[in-house]
C-alpha cells in the first residue's frame, strides 16, 4: 500500500511553433500526491534534438527534491517535436520509476513512417526501446521500472481532478502561462 502523499515529479514541454528551432523549455512540478505542489524545477532541451533524457535526468539528480520523489510522470515520450525521452535511461539514471501518459491510443506506424520520411530512423529504436503503449482507464502509458499494477496504484493517487496526475497537470498550466503570459490548452 502507497502512502497518499507519494511524491512525484511531473514534466511538460512549453508549447512551440512547428518548425521552430533552438531550447524548448521544460517544467518539473512536484507534488505531494495528488493535493500538495511541494516545488517547480526547470530546464531546456533542444527542438527535435536528443538532449531530453540527459536534461531531464539531470535536472531531477541535481534537485534537493530527489531524495524524496518516488516517480517521474512524462506528458509524452516527446519534448520539444521529436526530442524522445529514452525512458530506461532515465529509470536507470535517476534510479527512480517512470510513466508516460498519453491521452489518445498514438498511431505507432504513422509516427514511424514520419521519423522515416524525416530521416530520424534512430528516433524510431528508442520508441521502440519505450515497450508497449497501456490502457490504464481512460488514458494510456509506458512504463519503466515498476509493474503495471504499481503504476495504476500510483496513478489513483495522484489523479485527483482529471484522468491526468496533478503534476502533469500543473507543469502544463505553468509551461503554457510562461510562454503565452496565460496558460491554454488542456494538459
Amino acid at each position: 500500500m502507497l502512502k497518499k502523499e507519494i511524491r512525484v515529479i511531473g514534466i511538460d514541454d512549453a508549447p512551440h511553433k512547428f518548425k521552430a528551432k533552438g531550447n524548448i523549455l521544460l517544467i518539473g512540478a512536484i507534488f505531494r500526491g495528488g493535493s500538495f505542489l511541494d516545488g517547480i524545477l526547470s530546464t531546456k532541451a533542444s527542438i527535435d534534438g536528443n538532449n531530453a533524457t540527459e536534461k531531464i535526468t539531470a535536472m531531477i539528480n541535481k534537485s534537493k527534491f530527489k531524495p524524496q520523489l518516488r516517480c517521474i510522470f512524462l506528458d509524452g515520450i516527446a519534448v520539444g517535436g521529436f526530442n524522445i525521452i529514452d525512458i530506461r535511461e532515465l529509470n536507470k539514471k535517476t534510479k527512480l520509476p517512470v510513466i508516460v501518459i498519453i491521452r489518445k491510443k498514438p498511431d505507432i506506424v504513422n509516427i514511424k513512417g514520419i521519423l522515416t520520411r524525416l530521416n530520424k530512423k534512430s528516433k524510431i529504436k528508442l520508441l521502440e526501446k519505450a515497450g508497449p503503449v497501456i490502457p490504464a482507464g481512460k488514458i494510456y502509458i509506458q512504463i519503466a521500472g515498476l509493474s503495471i499494477g504499481k503504476a495504476k496504484e500510483i496513478l489513483e493517487i495522484v489523479c485527483t481532478r482529471s484522468h491526468i496526475p496533478e503534476a502533469v497537470r500543473l507543469a502544463h498550466i505553468i509551461a503554457s502561462g510562461i510562454t503565452y503570459g496565460e496558460s491554454r490548452g488542456r494538459a
